[in-house]
């Protein structure tokens, strides 16, 4: 799924702000040392509920639990809709993503009732009549800006997720790379907060696995949760279009984060946890 440049930009510049300021400051963190927060929370965007419903065997390996976010709910079969009764039943979260996967920012300047007839209400009603109440939303195409969060915070979401991606280029111009344990702002503080960034894990943001082991490291270290996300589980290089994140390499961030012993959390979970 490709976002725009405008998009990255903002967060380009937002971030990198407070990862100036924040160098070098030493925060204070009196329950740290005991871990007993520190986890990972994945999930997953778009309609691969057949692909993501295979990678059944791997969560259950690992005793992982995760958040899809379904878009355009309309077109969901029955078939789909009993695989994702079956994940949720097994712990997973269904979450939304939008009725029609629209740019958010275009949408609601018609104003919130049109915004929300159009992108919000449709779907919701769809993912009700399939038995699913999402509690938690994740930005299509990472757009959205304070009277969108307001909208969705008013129509009951817990959680609204954005995106974050480690390194950007514009143009064939490389604007930033950071090491994802140099970015807070995909590390979930357990502070309540409602509105969050994940990294993005699909195979062409170049991640690395030591990357992520450091990154995983961090959660541990800081006692807090490291958030992720991709979309198609695929077995090799995206050919003709397709997006999405290696399952080899998922299984190696499932692995990690349960040899460091890590909590795994649906996205929902993070606010409540005290």
């Amino acid at each position: 799924m490709k976002y725009s440049a405008a998009t990255f930009l903002r967060h380009c510049l937002v971030k990198c702000i407070f990862l100036c300021v924040g160098i070098g400051i030493i925060q204070c963190r009196s329950d740290s040392q005991t871990h007993e927060k520190a986890g990972i929370a994945i999930s997953f965007d778009d309609h691969f509920i057949n692909e993501w419903f295979a990678l059944r065997p791997l969560f259950k390996k690992y005793n992982a639990k995760v958040t899809f976010f379904v878009t355009c709910p309309d077109s969901l079969t029955q078939d789909e809709i009993s695989k994702l009764r079956t994940l949720q039943s097994e712990g997973h979260e269904i979450g939304f993503h939008g009725t029609i996967h629209g740019k958010s920012t275009e949408l609601i300047a018609a104003g919130p009732e049109k915004y929300k007839e159009i992108e919000l209400t449709p779907g919701l009603l769809n993912m009700a009549k399939a038995g699913f109440k999402p509690a938690s939303y994740a930005h299509p195409g990472g757009d959205h800006n304070n009277q969108v969060d307001s909208v969705l915070l008013a129509s009951g979401f817990k959680i609204l997720r954005d995106v974050a991606i480690s390194r950007r280029k514009i143009m064939g111009f490389q604007m930033y790379a950071l090491a994802p344990r140099l970015m807070p702002w995909i590390y979930y503080s357990f502070d309540h907060e409602h509105i969050v960034d994940a990294l993005l894990i699909d195979e062409d943001t170049g991640l690395t696995e030591p990357e992520m082991i450091e990154a995983l490291e961090k959660a541990k270290s800081d006692n807090k949760a490291l958030m992720l996300f991709g979309h198609e589980p695929l077995y090799g290089k995206p050919q003709n279009g397709e997006y999405g994140f290696n399952v080899p390499f998922l299984e190696k961030i499932l692995k990690e984060a349960d040899r460091q012993q890590l909590k795994f959390y649906t996205m929902s979970e993070l606010p409540e946890i005290k």
